[in-house]
C-alpha cells in the first residue's frame, strides 16, 4: 500500500462524502440550513476533484482557470450574501482559498512532484505565495479548533425533541464544517 496515495484518497472521500451530505442538507426544513448548504457541497465537491491523486488524473492546463474562474464567483456571491449574514465570511475566505490554490496550480510548472507524502493533482510543490498560504493555513486551524470545540456535546437536557431529519441536525452540518476546514489545511500543506 502507498501511504501518499492512500492519503490523497482518504481526502477525496471526506470531501466528496462531505459535498453529499451538504447536497442532502439543500432540502432542509430549516432556512439556515438550507443557505449555507450549496456553497459548502461545491466546496467539497471541488475540494475531492482537487485531491485525486495524480497517479490516477492529472487534470488538462485549462481546468486550473476553470476552477479559478468557478471559485471566483462562488466567492463573489459569498461576498454578496455577507451584507445579510456574518456566517458567509467563512464561505467568502474558502471560495477564496479554492480560487488562490487554483490560480496557483494554474501558474506552476505543469510537472507532478511529491510533497509532504502527499500527491495531488497537478499540485507541485512551492505553488502559491508562501504569505497567503500561510496566513490561509492559521485561518483554518483556528476554524477547525473552533468548530471541533463546539461539537463537544454541552450538559443535555433528558427527553426532548422528536430526532431531526438527516438534513436538519445542526451537529452533522458542523462534522462536515469541521471535515472540509481538514481538508482544506492538508490542500494548503501540499501546495
Amino acid at each position: 500500500m502507498h501511504a501518499p496515495v492512500s492519503a490523497a484518497w482518504l481526502l477525496v472521500a471526506l470531501c466528496a462524502a462531505t459535498g453529499a451530505y451538504c447536497l442532502l442538507r439543500l432540502r432542509s426544513a430549516v432556512e439556515e440550513q438550507r443557505r449555507s448548504a450549496g456553497g459548502e457541497a461545491l466546496m467539497g465537491f471541488g475540494m475531492a476533484a482537487m485531491a485525486v491523486p495524480a497517479a490516477v488524473f492529472t487534470p488538462p492546463r485549462w481546468a486550473w482557470p476553470v476552477y479559478a474562474a468557478v471559485f471566483g464567483l462562488a466567492a463573489l456571491r459569498a461576498l454578496w450574501a455577507v451584507r445579510r449574514d456574518r456566517h458567509h465570511l467563512h464561505h467568502l475566505v474558502g471560495a477564496t482559498a479554492m480560487a488562490y490554490m487554483a490560480v496557483a496550480m494554474a501558474a506552476a510548472p505543469p510537472a507532478v512532484h511529491h510533497m509532504d507524502g502527499m500527491e495531488m493533482a497537478g499540485m507541485s510543490g512551492g505553488a502559491g505565495v508562501p504569505l497567503v498560504t500561510g496566513a490561509l493555513l492559521l485561518y483554518f486551524t483556528g476554524y477547525v479548533l473552533l468548530t471541533g470545540a463546539r461539537l463537544v456535546p454541552a450538559a443535555g437536557t433528558a427527553g426532548g425533541a422528536a430526532p431531526a431529519r438527516w438534513g436538519d441536525r445542526p451537529e452533522l452540518a458542523r462534522a462536515c464544517q469541521l471535515s472540509m476546514g481538514i481538508g482544506m489545511i492538508a490542500m494548503l500543506l501540499a501546495m
